[in-house]
């Protein structure tokens, strides 16, 4: 098969081990740069054009897309879905993980757990966002943050008034989440390769930080889900519409919080987490559909 990687750096870990594992199962494999792609639209035969030539005869595409580039990076995707080629991540799917608060909605129409959340069109009641989810300390996080940025922790009900009413000042948007204490600092990441759990690692935060994230000096061990984490991670997957994805879970006293749902999530931690090769199973998801 002729498989692109819609990237904007090949050198990337999971960039570099998509294209190892496409190689190994005798597959044609190029990375391409979305944000380098013309898209030709016309009736009859929609195309696309990279560095001097017609992108043609591709069989599947694997979107890599960063958050910056979500707006161009899923024209693309939509493109190839518009030429015929199967996806691992749909365009729409895409549109809607990158969108937090929509997110949210989706999860909980699909009555999947969450740690309570309020949105508020810059309300000037800051005290009554707060009681909402339970009082301080609580979580603030700007809806366009990733990897851990703009997300606060704000331990008394004044430090929350006061960072909530300077997002508001510079017309940020963002959510105010309740704080689960009992999580400890740590968070489950579950892969979902085709409806699927490949793999699920625990990740927890260095020495007095909240946010588990990896790029933030965070560290991983594998763990095994019990049956309802397993399902809820299925769950939310499914409910995204994401055929690949990295769902994020707090473990609380009411069962398992999804906290986000990662339509690229990286490869480098979990496949060094559990030993396991997580390219090869996205790339046998594609044969399988192709």
């Amino acid at each position: 098969m002729n498989i692109k990687i819609l990237s904007r750096n090949s050198n990337l870990y999971s960039t570099q081990r998509l294209i190892e594992a496409a190689k190994k199962r005798n597959h044609t494999v190029e990375v391409i740069d979305p944000l380098k792609c013309d898209l030709i639209i016309e009736k009859r035969k929609p195309s696309i054009f990279y560095k001097g030539r017609v992108i043609d005869d591709v069989d599947a595409v694997i979107p890599r897309i960063g958050a910056s580039v979500t707006f161009y990076g899923t024209a693309v995707v939509r493109q190839f879905e518009m030429m015929g080629v199967f996806t691992t991540t749909e365009s729409q799917a895409l549109v809607r993980s990158r969108d937090k608060l929509r997110s949210l909605q989706v999860l909980s129409r699909a009555r999947l757990g969450l740690p309570k959340t309020v949105f508020t069109n810059y309300s000037k009641d800051v005290g009554e966002v707060i009681n909402h989810v339970g009082g301080a300390p609580l979580i603030i996080k700007l809806l366009e943050g990733t990897q851990g940025l703009g997300v606060v922790l704000a331990e008394t009900k004044n430090a929350a008034e006061s960072v909530i009413e300077a997002f508001n000042g510079l017309q940020a948007r963002v959510i105010v989440q309740e704080f689960i204490k009992e999580a400890g600092g740590a968070d489950i990441r579950a892969l979902i390769v085709d409806g699927h759990v490949v793999g699920a690692m625990k990740r927890q935060g260095k020495e007095g930080e909240f946010r588990s994230n990896l790029h933030r000096g965070g560290s991983a061990s594998v763990i095994e889900l019990t049956d309802d984490e397993e399902i809820a991670a299925i769950k939310a997957a499914k409910a995204m519409g994401l055929g690949v994805a990295g769902v994020d879970m707090l473990q609380s006293s009411r069962g398992p919080l999804i906290l986000e749902v990662n339509s690229s999530p990286g490869l480098e931690g979990i496949e060094m987490a559990t030993g396991k090769d997580i390219a090869k199973t996205i790339i046998r998801y594609i044969e399988r559909n192709v």
